[in-house]
This record gives C-alpha cells, sequence and structure tokens, in this order.
C-alpha cells in the first residue's frame, strides 16, 4: 500500500484518503469493513466477430448480468507498453551469441523494437472485474444494539476474528464463482487476483504519476 506520508497542506496522511484498509489472502479488504475480489478477464475482438457471434455474445453478457443479484465493477486499465523486461532479455542472448552474425541481427531487432514502439505509442489493455461482499452490520454501530451494553464491548479475540474472516471471504468466493461461471458462457476467462498482485494493481492505481518505477519496499506490506 501507498506510505504515510504527510501532506504539506494538511496534517493527514495520504493513506487516510485511501478506502483499502490491507490486502489479506487476495482480497482487498476495506475500512468499512467491506471485501473485494480482484478478477483479471480475458479480451476478445468483438470486431472480428461474425454478426452471428457477435449477437450471441451480447445475449449472453445480458443473461450473465441478468443473473447476478449483487453489483460488481468492470475497470479497464490502459497503460503505456513497457518493453524493458523483453529489451533485457535481448541484451542477454546477445552477449551469450558467440555467432557474429546473430549478433548484428539481434542488435538490428533490439534498435527497431525501441525506435517502433517510441514511435508507435503502442498501449496494453487490462480488464478487471471487481466482485464485493459487505458484512451485515446490525442497526446500531457495528455489532448491534447488544455490543453498546458494557459487558459485551469487549474485543474480539484473534481468533474470533479469523473466523469471521474467514466466514465472510466464503461467502465472497461464492460470489467470484457466480461470477466465473456467467463469463466462461461469454467466452471470457477469469483468474483472481493473488495478493501480491493486488497490492501492486491498487498502488499503480494511486500513484498513476510512478509508472514504469518499482513498488517500494513499504507497499508490498499489508499491515
Amino acid at each position: 500500500m501507498p506510505t504515510k506520508q504527510t501532506l504539506r497542506a494538511g496534517t493527514k496522511s495520504t493513506q487516510e484518503f485511501v478506502p483499502v484498509s490491507e490486502v489479506r489472502d487476495g482480497v482487498v479488504v476495506l475500512k468499512d469493513r467491506g471485501l473485494r475480489a480482484i478478477l483479471l478477464a480475458s479480451s476478445l475482438n468483438f470486431a472480428l466477430k461474425s454478426e452471428d457471434e457477435q449477437t450471441a455474445f451480447i445475449v449472453q453478457f445480458q443473461n450473465f448480468l441478468n443473473s447476478l443479484d449483487f453489483s460488481v465493477q468492470i475497470f479497464v486499465q490502459s497503460r503505456m507498453l513497457d518493453i524493458r523486461p523483453y529489451v533485457a532479455t535481448l541484451e542477454a542472448a546477445y552477449k551469450e551469441q558467440l555467432d557474429d552474425l546473430m549478433r548484428i541481427q539481434i542488435r538490428e531487432y533490439i534498435e527497431f523494437i525501441k525506435s517502433f514502439t517510441e514511435a508507435a505509442n503502442i498501449m496494453t489493455k487490462n480488464f478487471f472485474i471487481a466482485v464485493p461482499y459487505s458484512p451485515t452490520l446490525g442497526p446500531i454501530g457495528k455489532g448491534g444494539p447488544a455490543s453498546m451494553l458494557p459487558w459485551n464491548r469487549k474485543k474480539k479475540s484473534t481468533e474470533e476474528a479469523n473466523r469471521t474472516f474467514e466466514e465472510q471471504v466464503s461467502q465472497l468466493e461464492q460470489r467470484v464463482a457466480i461470477v466465473q461461471q456467467g463469463l466462461i458462457r461469454t467466452g471470457v476467462r477469469t483468474v483472481q487476483l493473488g495478493t501480491e498482485e493486488a497490492i501492486e494493481l491498487l498502488y499503480k492505481m494511486f500513484n498513476p504519476g510512478e509508472e514504469g518505477k518499482p513498488m517500494p519496499a513499504s507497499a508490498i506490506s499489508n499491515e
């Protein structure tokens, strides 16, 4: 998560403006106790499909949306293509290559890739689906009227809190399964992000000016 840095214009830290409390076992925990699972969805080229295939997809996607009794959020992320890992692989192959002709070809290919991506301004798109689950709260406070009594104000033990979290995650997983099964009928495959993947996505969303830079070590911690 973003590091706690104090804003110059005020006394609150930047992290206080982020609605995320932590990422635990691949589940995003919000400050209002809500849970979110993030799915990475595959893409398909709708324009290249025949008219009948397009109609079938629209009908299946409509059926998927109508089958849900909870809301989902679809998020499209567009970013500049980062070719540095690919270029690094080519550079390593260039150093290990003994044949002079192959070395020349690899070097020319590296220069071509660099110049092409700089001129074409290539973008990549990722498609995400956020599946929500909010635990039912009592009408008064977070634990209902009974929690207001003096002898019931003790904090839950760690074991009980973990058990409650696991029960809530189980409810969330049922929703995730519904979404995945519905989308697979349209030809769209999905995979749930893990803890580090979700943290990286959130970090880049809240730090758009640091594109291409590695995340600080403090951002990996979900404490």
